[in-house]
């Protein structure tokens, strides 16, 4: 039960401003989408950046959070990250944090303005780019909310920072970040709140947990040695693809065979690479492996059981010493925990912005990841909440459901979200969060 979100729980009675009794303000919002940010999100979409390389839309956030009345801007934090903060006397220090990097995905989505961009990445390879998980949004979003805040600081009092991080695909932008200063070179948050956009989501509605958000995840590479011969004489050396195909199918193990049937773990092959010829056994074969937990102990034993198989089948196929094969985790990133009672509170709040019918129960369908985790790290003593929007009309996932087209999936060719919908309801749902933890009565009761 700790993966659902008690329809109780969001209807508890919090500190939140009336919001929803305000006419004006979601007027604003929709207003601010219609003169500026439809055309500010059609430039984000149309110009996609990959991991770590997000300089021109590092440049356009920069940019956009200056034209903002009193935010101080600062470039070049965690490598392409930007970070803004917003005075307005004492109070709590609230951040939000927005990511922005595109994935290496060519668009198929059919929409008029579809990305045609390609870049080389971090890694040395070209590839096309696309927003094919709504990063697009996340900033568009913050740019919103960003002008209400600035326009309703007779409404709060502290200082909000605005986070917009770089490389969430490769789950590095966040601990970049930290590592060069988030913390203490700008002012150090007390809470720390984030969105997503969500496809499976209707549009115009929220959901967030009051516990884990997000899964662990982690990169594992794996490089397989072999010894080369003639594909006609495979008993003159050691074939790596051979070797592989048994890690691959063995892994499978550590989840169906030793993993408690009601802990949630997924590890997944996503790459195999080896050889150039049909009649050539190569020397080396290479996998890429994705790993997902729902706690640091499970985390821990899934790699360590990678490392044992690995190792175990090259034992079994008489590979010597000096070639078995190599696991190293080259990224990762631990579970997304929301605060329970930061998030008991601010689940309220969202109903008295939005209304109790587009608050709706948490439910963990998956085990994406993200890396939002570093920010809130126990040892850090900011507290976190995050929270998913809807992106898709429900129209849309209602004719699914009987039948019709499918919801394209993130990460997808094909993704597609209602952008206007979706930033819409982010915006008013981030600043109602903020307006809580920093208006009249909100500082430091977030743990009561």
């Amino acid at each position: 039960m700790r993966y659902l979100l008690p329809a109780t729980a969001m209807l508890l009675a919090g500190t939140a401003p009336a919001i929803a009794a305000e006419p004006d303000y979601a007027a604003a919002v929709r207003a601010d989408y219609k003169a500026e940010l439809a055309s500010t999100f059609d430039w984000f979409h149309r110009n996609p950046e990959l991991s770590f390389k997000e300089t021109k839309t590092a440049a356009r956030m920069a940019a956009e959070l200056r034209k903002v009345s009193g935010v101080e801007v600062t470039e070049g934090v965690g490598g392409t990250g930007v970070v803004g903060v917003l005075k307005n006397g004492d109070g709590p220090v609230v951040m939000i944090r927005a990511d922005m990097d595109g994935l290496p995905v060519e668009e198929k989505s059919g929409l008029p303005n579809a990305s045609k961009v390609r870049q080389v990445g971090i890694d040395g390879i070209e590839a096309p780019v696309m927003h094919a998980c709504g990063h697009d949004t996340h900033i568009t979003s913050m740019i919103a909310t960003a002008k209400r805040l600035a326009a309703m600081k007779d409404r709060w009092k502290g200082t909000v920072i605005f986070v917009v991080q770089p490389a969430e695909e490769r789950v590095g932008g966040a601990h970049a970040m930290v590592k060069d200063g988030l913390y203490t070179r700008f002012p150090k948050p007390e809470y720390a709140l984030a969105l997503h956009v969500s496809s499976e989501l209707g549009a115009g509605k929220v959901t967030a947990s009051e516990g884990i958000q997000y899964s662990s995840s982690d990169s594992v590479d794996i490089t397989v040695p072999g010894i080369g011969a003639h594909g006609a004489s495979p008993h003159m050396g050691k074939d790596p693809v051979y070797i592989a195909s048994q890690i691959v199918i063995a892994l499978q193990g550590l989840i169906s065979r030793e993993q408690q049937p009601l802990k949630p773990g997924v590890i997944t092959v996503g790459s195999f690479h080896a050889g150039l010829k049909h009649n050539i056994i190569s020397d080396e074969a290479k996998l890429q492996v994705t790993v997902r937990a729902n706690d640091e102990e499970e985390r821990a034993r899934l790699i360590a059981g990678i490392r044992r198989v690995a190792k175990g089948v090259g034992e079994l196929n008489g590979m010597p010493a000096d070639k078995m094969p190599v696991v190293n985790v080259i990224e990762g990133t631990p579970t997304t925990i929301n605060d329970a009672a930061l998030a008991r509170r601010l689940n309220a709040t969202m109903v008295t912005a939005l209304g109790a019918e587009n608050v709706v129960p948490f439910e963990q369908k998956g085990m994406g990841a993200e890396d939002f985790a570093y920010f809130i790290q126990p040892d850090t003593g900011v507290k976190g909440y995050y929270f998913a929007v809807g992106g898709t009309p429900q129209s849309v996932i209602d004719a699914a459901r009987r039948g019709g087209p499918p919801v394209p999936s993130h990460h997808s060719p094909l993704f597609k979200i209602a952008p206007e919908p979706a930033i819409v309801t982010g915006t008013i749902a981030m600043t109602a969060a903020v307006l809580d933890l920093a208006g009249p009565g909100g500082a430091g009761s977030a743990g009561q």
